[in-house]
Formats: structure tokens, sequence, C-alpha cells
């Protein structure tokens, strides 16, 4: 599957219509991002239960704001619009592909019932 390109304007519908989505922040300067990209456009053809999403930092910064994105590339999943992984760094293709199946594992019914457990904050 082709790796989409995520904007202001498609967003929110891309993790709210999806339930398995993988973000990837990045932007054209980073060596790191560059490198990375085969590893995560491979995988997009692996693990056809994801959409697999990229976010050009340089041109979304309010995007990369809204998620405090500090480094990149920063990997971002949702599942069921629950965020359950964000870590910067950019894995080999052997870890990559363990990450996405650990996530796919997860009992979501056990996320939100952690969630909901957890006392408000503020």
């Amino acid at each position: 599957m082709a790796t989409l390109e995520l904007t202001p304007e498609n967003f929110q519908a891309t993790i709210t219509n999806n339930a398995n989505v993988i973000v990837d922040f990045w932007a054209p300067w980073c060596a790191p991002c560059r490198s990375f990209a085969p590893v995560f456009e491979a995988a997009s053809k692996k693990h056809p239960a994801f959409i697999f999403a990229k976010v050009n930092t340089e041109e979304q910064q309010d995007i990369a704001a809204a998620f405090n994105i500090r480094s990149i590339p920063t990997l971002m999943i949702f599942r069921d619009q629950i965020g359950i992984f964000s870590e910067a760094g950019a894995p080999p293709a052997g870890a990559f592909d363990q990450l996405l199946e650990q996530a796919l594992a997860l009992d979501m019914d056990e996320v939100r019932r952690e969630i909901a457990e957890q006392p408000p904050q503020g």
C-alpha cells in the first residue's frame, strides 16, 4: 500500500476512520529519516492491517507541535483512535516489523480499561 502524506485536512479523518495507523514524523533534511524511509515503505507492503502515514514536520509544523514532536524521526501508532506508541528513532527493519506485530497483538479492551482507571490529569 502506498504511504499517505498527512496534512491538517486529512490527519483527523485518517486516525478516526482507520483501526491501525502508524505515523512517521520526518523532515527532508533529516539523514536518519531518509535512511528509515525504505524500511517504512517496505513494511507498508508487509503489514496491510496498517495505514502507513507520514508527516513532514517542515511543512506541517502545527501537527508536529500538537504531538509535541521534539526529535525526528518519531513513530506513533494509533489503534482504535488511541495512541499506543510514540518513540523517537529509526528502528531496523526486524525491530520495526516486531513493533507492528506487537501493536496488533494488544488487547484494546484492556488498554481502554487501563485508560479509564487512570486518575484525571490536571
